[in-house]
């Protein structure tokens, strides 16, 4: 079972993780999104330290009570900061220098992609759930109005009230979306442990109104590529996922899971574990 450890990368960031794996292992670090927590990861890293992997799923700024600097300053909230923690997390656990696998669900999704363009020297792979490539999002957003209308939480996000609509009634809104693409009642426990306070909402809420979005033109990926992606995911249409293989310049590997929405490592775990550890074995470190 995953263990928790901190990983301090400057006096006021400590970022607490999830971990399993021996150190010094091939790294796989796992990147959560919204509205879910490191635990979303919790199967995987138990999977991935069980075959010889040090894993390592943070719970990452503003979600950790360690690295939560002011939301109501949106700048500490941009991707560029959430990239540098990502680098600089795996640097605190030892992986300075050394190449290693990188994951990403959602919002953590989006990070990797900008970790894969901009260091894709240091990754042996890439592994996403459920966020296209941007530009096949972006390019979605403007051509596809299913898409659009499957987007339009994102504006409810930046209203002043939101944090409060959504932990109004024990967090009624996030209970039921979550339950809605089938995660288990105790994973959404779990992540309500973590992001179900105001303070944390409001972190979590940042990373929206801070724009952080990768919302310019992002250049081919040359990282060996899973995209994992539940055909009833209810923020993602078919149009941006199926999208994504024309911003790939490497090997890529595109899976439906039929049936599953937008949260499939909590709703699939094994089926994500299965593909996770197939496409780390065939693009080792």
């Amino acid at each position: 079972m995953p263990v928790q450890e901190k990983f301090a990368i400057a006096p006021h960031l400590a970022f607490d993780a999830i971990t399993a794996g021996a150190p010094g292992a091939p790294l796989v670090l796992l990147l959560h999104g919204f509205a879910e927590s490191m635990h979303c990861w919790r199967a995987q890293v138990t999977a991935l330290g069980d075959m010889g992997y040090r894993a390592i799923a943070p719970s990452q700024r503003g979600y950790s009570p360690g690295a939560r600097p002011n939301p109501r300053e949106f700048s500490h909230y941009l991707i560029d900061r959430l990239m540098d923690d990502a680098m600089a997390i795996a640097a605190a656990a030892g992986y300075g220098n050394a190449r290693f696998h990188l994951a990403g669900h959602d919002w953590g999704g989006s990070i990797a992609w900008g970790i894969a363009y901009r260091h894709h020297e240091r990754l042996a792979s890439l592994t996403i759930l459920s966020r296209p490539h941007p530009n096949a999002f972006n390019r979605a957003l403007a051509t596809d109005g299913e898409q659009a209308q499957r987007s339009k939480h994102h504006k409810a996000f930046l209203e002043p009230d939101a944090a409060d609509i959504v932990l109004a009634d024990d967090a009624r809104w996030l209970r039921d979306r979550l339950a809605a693409n089938g995660v288990p009642t105790e994973a959404i426990e779990m992540h309500l442990a973590v992001l179900g306070n105001k303070q944390a909402m409001e972190a979590a809420l940042a990373w929206y109104r801070a724009r952080g979005a990768i919302r310019g033109p992002l250049g081919p990926i040359r990282v060996p590529t899973l995209y994992i992606w539940g055909d009833a995911d209810d923020t993602v249409g078919r149009t941006a996922a199926e999208g994504t293989v024309d911003f790939i310049a490497a090997p890529y590997r595109f899976e439906v899971l039929p049936g599953v929405g937008h949260f499939a490592a909590d709703q699939a775990p094994e089926r994500v574990c299965e593909l996770m550890l197939e496409h780390l074995a065939a693009h080792p470190v």
